[in-house]
């Protein structure tokens, strides 16, 4: 780290190191010097009336706009304020203005300031005064505690520069210059003070520090900027604190930068999970090859055969008929007739366009399709539904309400903002709103599977698989009392996607809103199958989809990223693609199940070899 320091003229002690006489090192006269209160109250006194002056002239100055008061007539209060603004302006200039000017001027930094990369202010260093032989300068690269007195004692004298207690973890100046000489500081020798950025070479000396609590472990990559060696540091420390060992959960081969303020916070490594790939599923005219990342054996082989049921039969057809996310805040007033009141207001299409200006300008994708209200008591849930582009969109929506409600709020001053989101959006959670409005997009995929394919790829018969859609599917998830689950299995497949192109798996719960439907057609010889899904969240960009892995997936799938033509089509597709692989989950599946091959094909497909039982705890 190039860290230059404040220049010290030579430091010539007294006879008596031990004497409580000062040096008078520094005999120049500081403006700091003028007031008898310390330099940061001074500095923290005229910041707050400058700031105070500055909202009160302000204020007065917008009251006088709008009565129609000339500007230039000053009350007393108003020329105090101004005198305060004037002298609190040139306070600030002087201290802060000078130093600032001279840099720009002589093309450099003023050998007087501190320079740090970390680009945080110390503050400038103190000669010695009043110290005691106990006290001791520590410096702001300094992260070890120091133990041995002797030590001390030789940077207290002189006879070691402060930086080199740096020496075992390499140089203090990346550039090579010395270090000036110490100035001593009543720091305490027990004490120690961890910088903005620690640039310690010893991993061993960080670790213990992180187990110790002296840095915590959520700034280690602020601190040290680098990722990849805080995850290292911070799984080390994890195992000597807990003493469990993570030896098993891999480090290397992964991009923390990546994921760094976005996608994960405090890592320490990455789960592996295998992707399979299913297909090729022929959907409409085209052909795609599915990625799946899961650890439940038979899974990607079972919908590869569905693929291959639909491939030999001509292919799917799938039907995008709606797409928008939502975000429901809830709003609260005195009485119910005033929450009546905006409900009315709200959903007058009247009043829609003012309400799409305000929403709109949140983004340039974000378009808003309608606004649903529904009233509790004097409680206000207003659902806002807007297309967000080839992003998922929650972030986009709720921008767009905050601004919606920001609108709101002047018109309607007794309305109390609970919170932006009231769980009648809904998300991650299964919702009967979601089940009939939908959320994201919502999708149906319909195939024809022939009788010979019925017979030959799935082993069954059509007459079976529509009986046992209607008994399983349908009445059971009835008897169950299912919510959005009239299905085999949908979750399994869109859990599998979701997790290989970088989805959020948590919206996996209302994304596996599906119903299924088997009939038989063409005189009940063929079998007619189709996947209703209501509410599919997915994105191509933002979140995980720009990492390598579920970038690479995506690319695969040929919907990476936004759609500059058309935006949103990405996404769209992804969407369609995810049901037609559901279709053929959901044909697979049923075809083992009537067929009764279900276990047989488990046993085979996802039982592990290994003797459990031999295996170390």
């Amino acid at each position: 780290m190039d860290n230059r320091r404040r220049p010290i003229k030579p430091h010539y002690p007294s006879d008596n190191i031990f004497s409580d006489q000062p040096d008078n090192q520094d005999s120049s006269i500081k403006p700091s010097d003028t007031l008898s209160l310390p330099l940061y109250l001074t500095n923290c006194l005229f910041f707050t009336m400058f700031f105070s002056v500055m909202y009160f002239l302000l204020h007065r100055w917008r009251e006088k706009i709008r009565k129609g008061f000339p500007l230039h007539v000053l009350s007393f209060s108003e020329i105090t304020a101004l005198v305060s603004l004037i002298a609190s302006v040139i306070y600030l200039l002087g201290y802060f203005g000078v130093e600032f000017a001279q840099s720009i001027v002589s093309g450099k930094g003023n050998n007087d300031s501190w320079e740090c990369n970390d680009e945080r202010y110390v503050g400038p260093p103190t000669v010695r005064q009043n110290v005691s032989v106990k006290s001791v300068m520590v410096t702001d690269q300094t992260v070890q505690k120091i133990k041995h007195v002797e030590l001390v004692d030789d940077v207290v004298e002189g006879k070691m520069p402060s930086c080199s207690l740096e020496s075992k973890l390499g140089d203090c100046n990346d550039n090579g210059v010395a270090a000036p000489p110490p100035v001593r500081q009543n720091v305490s020798v027990k004490s120690v003070m961890v910088t903005d950025r620690v640039e310690l070479e010893d991993d061993e000396v960080i670790i213990k520090l992180v187990v110790e609590g002296k840095i915590q472990s959520y700034s280690l990559e602020s601190k040290l900027g680098d990722c990849k060696r805080a995850a290292f540091i911070r799984k080390e420390a994890l195992q000597r604190t807990t003493g469990k060992s993570l030896e098993g959960l891999p480090l290397d081969g992964f991009d923390y930068e990546s994921i760094l303020g976005q996608c994960c916070e405090m890592p320490i490594g990455y789960i592996q999970i295998p992707v399979g790939i299913a297909g090729p599923l022929l959907l409409d005219g085209k052909e795609y090859y599915v990625p799946m990342a899961t650890t439940e054996g038979c899974l990607v082989a079972s919908t590869n055969r569905g693929c291959k049921a639909i491939y030999v039969s001509g292919g799917a057809t799938s039907v995008l008929f709606r797409d928008g996310m939502t975000r429901a805040p809830v709003v609260r007033f005195g009485s119910a007739k005033r929450a009546a009141e905006l409900k009315f207001l709200v959903e007058d299409p009247m009043n829609f366009e003012t309400l799409s200006v305000v929403f709109n300008k949140s983004s340039r994708f974000a378009r808003l399709q309608n606004i649903q209200c529904s009233i509790a008591g004097k409680n206000l849930y207003m659902r806002f539904s807007c297309s967000t582009g080839d992003a998922m969109g929650m972030n986009m929506v709720s921008k767009g309400v905050q601004n919606v409600l920001d609108y709101l709020q002047n018109e309607y001053p007794d309305m109390d903002i609970i919170g932006i989101s009231g769980n009648y959006c809904s998300d991650k959670k299964p919702a009967a709103v979601n089940w009939i409005e939908g959320r994201g997009k919502s999708v149906v995929c319909e195939a024809i599977i022939k009788e010979e394919v019925v017979k030959k790829v799935l082993k069954t018969e059509v007459a079976a698989l529509v009986e046992l859609n209607m008994l399983k599917n349908l009445t059971g998830s009835a008897m169950a009392g299912a919510l959005g689950g009239f299905n085999a299995h949908a979750s399994n497949i869109v859990s599998a996607v979701y997790i290989a192109t970088g989805q959020d798996p948590a919206q996996n719960i209302e994304s596996s809103h599906c119903i299924t439907m088997m009939e038989g057609v063409n005189d009940g010889k063929d079998l007619h199958i189709s996947v209703t899904m209501p509410s599919i969240e997915v994105g191509t960009v933002g979140g995980g989809t720009q990492l390598a892995s579920q970038s690479a997936c995506l690319n695969l799938l040929g919907v990476k990223g936004a759609n500059r033509e058309v935006p949103g089509s990405n996404a769209r597709l992804l969407a369609t693609i995810i049901a037609g692989s559901v279709l053929a989950g959901e044909l697979s599946l049923m075809s083992a199940i009537s067929a009764g091959q279900l276990v047989k094909s488990h046993m085979k497909y996802n039982r592990s070899g290994k003797d459990v039982t031999k295996e170390s705890p």
